[in-house]
């Protein structure tokens, strides 16, 4: 046996293109939860109905999700044959 054959190459768990999806998933979350803030009032005394707002409880939750379901994408994705090869280069 030659020496290449029994060292143990070092290998990542995800690819590259993983880690990329993954970054873009952290995004998405990031901006949905931005998407939640405000609505706060000056006075505690007074309501602000800001609160309620379309994008604070419909929109950015949705977003939040998508972002949850795309990392999980993003962690399943197996690279294709051509992807492998150029990365082994």
């Amino acid at each position: 046996m030659s020496k290449k054959e029994t060292e143990k190459k070092f290998e990542m768990a995800l690819e590259r293109q993983n880690y990329r999806l993954l970054a873009i998933a952290f995004v998405i979350v990031v901006t949905g939860f931005l998407l939640m803030m405000g609505g706060a009032s000056d006075n505690p005394e007074v309501f602000n109905e800001e609160v309620y707002s379309f994008r604070r409880i419909t929109l950015a939750p949705i977003v939040v999700l998508f972002g949850f379901l795309f990392g999980i994408y993003a962690i399943m994705k197996k690279p294709t044959a051509a992807q492998k090869e150029e990365n082994e280069k």
